[in-house]
């Protein structure tokens, strides 16, 4: 995303110097480093408004992907000392559903799919978080398998972990939707912390996982003719985001 930043603009009002660069040294940035990479301090987050995606992917017919996402939805992050003990809650209005056609919008906010008269907000709740390391697959896969990159008959020296290669955890969790709770786990890739150009201390991240919506009720199909349904069960999610210490 690029322009303006909305979700930002009530820190601008405060210190309208920061969005001309006035007396903003930009020293004061809160992170840290842990095992290697530079990381937020302990604190709460709140998700940022300009700068969030709440997505998921189904398929149509069996063959073709549609891609949906909800415009509304919040979180609060908390940032552990010991970062394996954070935690996230998060809430989805879920009436802010959209999939690029207001016929099948309607539908998915029917009493078929999200039935969001009594249910208007999907519910997620972290239970635990592990650490899945930060190196780029690929290298691991060459270091454990003593593998010779190359081929040519000599050894080349695994590269060290880069600053780009972001961290991966595993955030365990809970889903709820239609009043139905059932265990979600996040992959979660942590995309590094830093400071913005408003002078907020802020992380990225991105996060996929995949869930059978009849597991929520979420019944509604078509028996095609030729063999297989209308609408996909599996449900693929895809979250990205950027997250704003409090102070």
């Amino acid at each position: 995303m690029s322009g303006h930043l909305p979700g930002r603009q009530q820190h601008i009002d405060k210190h309208p110097g920061c969005a001309r660069g006035e007396g903003n040294t930009m020293t004061d940035i809160a992170t840290r480093t842990w095992d290697g990479m530079t990381i937020p301090v302990a604190g709460t987050y709140l998700l940022d408004q300009a700068h969030k995606r709440i997505g998921f992917l189904s398929r149509h017919m069996m063959v073709s992907p549609v891609r949906g996402e909800f415009a509304e939805a919040t979180a609060q992050i908390y940032v552990a000392e010991d970062p394996l003990l954070s935690s996230v809650t998060a809430t989805i209005m879920s009436a802010s559903i959209t999939t690029g056609s207001v016929d099948r919008d309607t539908h998915l906010k029917s009493a078929d799919f999200l039935d969001v008269e009594r249910f208007p907000t999907l519910e997620y709740r972290s239970t635990g978080i592990k650490w899945q390391g930060n190196e780029d697959p690929i290298f691991q896969w060459a270091r454990l398998r003593n593998h010779r990159l190359g081929g040519r008959g000599r050894s080349h020296i695994v590269p060290p972990q880069s600053d780009g290669i972001p961290g991966r955890f595993v955030l365990t969790g809970e889903l709820t939707v239609k009043g139905i709770t059932r265990a979600v786990d996040l992959a979660v890739n942590f995309g590094g912390a830093r400071q913005d150009p408003y002078g907020q201390n802020i992380f990225g991240f991105s996060a996929t996982a995949e869930m059978n919506r009849e597991d929520y009720g979420l019944l509604w199909n078509v028996v095609l003719e030729s063999g297989g349904v209308l609408v996909g069960k599996t449900v693929q999610i895809e979250i990205a985001g950027e997250a704003i210490h409090q102070a």
